[in-house]
């Protein structure tokens, strides 16, 4: 009798810090895609943002901890603690389907990515290591979005699959900033992401 494969998401991203954008990103995967959870997985130090990074591996984790505490199929992963400061996708999703050989994984990004997504580090090997699900927003025109998947398809074998999702227009910058200048960022985070942010001081002028 053929067991029956897991299906999980993967969001990954500096959540520097996490926010209701990208929460409500994870729970639209996993409504849309039937899956059995997503992934909330901390970069560590990308090398595209080497010294943009705030708040550390721990504490951004910490806070994407609190931001799912209530929420069972939304995890966070911690895969990117460690020596090696950095994992590229492909060597991230290579390592997950390695132990976990049961399982199908959706690599969660937004469609805009797919305009340099052939500039990523080892493209075809991401493309064969998991589907891809392309959050659409009102800017990307459809017929675009369609062409650049076809090309996509074409050129990496690609899966990828364009997901619905609201036009929530907040950064990780702009909270931030808002933290920096003294506003409020009720609701721009989870209650318990604010006072984490509070207690440790994080985002306020040195």
């Amino acid at each position: 009798m053929e067991l029956t494969r897991k299906k999980v998401g993967i969001l990954g991203g500096t959540f520097d810090p996490i926010h209701t954008g990208h929460l409500i990103l994870a729970e639209a995967a996993y409504e849309s895609f039937s899956l059995d959870y997503v992934l909330i997985m901390p970069n560590g130090n990308p090398p595209h943002k080497a010294g943009q990074v705030n708040a550390t591996m721990e504490q951004r984790t910490r806070m994407a901890e609190l931001a799912v505490a209530d929420n069972p199929h939304l995890k966070v992963s911690d895969f990117e603690k460690t020596p090696q400061d950095y994992h590229y996708t492909y060597e991230t999703l290579e390592f997950l389907k390695k132990e976990h050989p049961d399982t199908d994984y959706y690599f969660i990004l937004g469609a805009d990515s797919l305009v340099h997504f052939h500039t990523w580090m080892e493209p075809r090997r991401i493309c064969e290591a998991c589907s891809i699900l392309a959050a659409t927003r009102d800017h990307m025109e459809s017929e675009e979005l369609t062409a650049r998947i076809q090309e996509l398809s074409r050129l990496f074998g690609a899966h990828i699959y364009p997901m619905e999702t609201p036009n929530i227009d907040i950064s990780s910058n702009m909270i931030r900033e808002r933290v920096r200048t003294g506003r409020s960022i009720r609701y721009y985070v989870p209650e318990a992401v604010e006072e984490y942010i509070y207690k440790k001081g994080l985002y306020c002028p040195a």
